[in-house]
């Protein structure tokens, strides 16, 4: 429940993104509001990732509750692509800040995701909602 619950948060944050990339000066409203995601970002992108290990390390549910750990996986996998998204600055500096070639492939794959953003946050809802309910009768 906790990764649903996790999952809507981070999916209302970056939901706004749908709207403020329709607008022709997206790149700088984008730019004004990325130190405050940025952290949080980085923090749901690093739950996501455990989100992930911890359903590949539990792939023997996948035997007995296929579509409890195929939600598991999608869900913490989006939670992961939301978080870098929003905290890709931080993830930058902190992280890449040496690796200039890890730093052009980062924008690369922010620069292909960046459109989707706003969508991904609403799959994100529907299935963080879904992770919720779930857990509620899977578990």
């Amino acid at each position: 429940m906790a990764w649903g619950i996790t999952l809507i948060l981070l999916s209302i944050i970056a939901i706004p993104s749908l709207l403020i990339s329709k607008q022709p000066n997206a790149n700088e409203l984008l730019e004004k509001i990325e130190p405050n995601q940025g952290w949080i970002g980085l923090a749901f992108c690093l739950w996501g990732i455990w989100g992930v290990t911890f359903a590949i390390l539990n792939i023997e549910i996948l035997t007995t509750e296929p579509i409890w750990w195929i939600t598991l996986f999608v869900g913490n996998s989006i939670e992961t692509l939301l978080g870098f998204m929003l905290g890709f600055g931080l993830i930058n500096n902190f992280f890449l800040s040496n690796h200039e070639t890890a730093q052009e492939r980062a924008s690369h794959i922010r620069k292909k995701l960046a459109p989707k953003q706003g969508k991904l946050g609403i799959l994100g809802f529907i299935i963080g909602t879904w992770m919720i309910i779930g857990s509620f009768i899977f578990i």
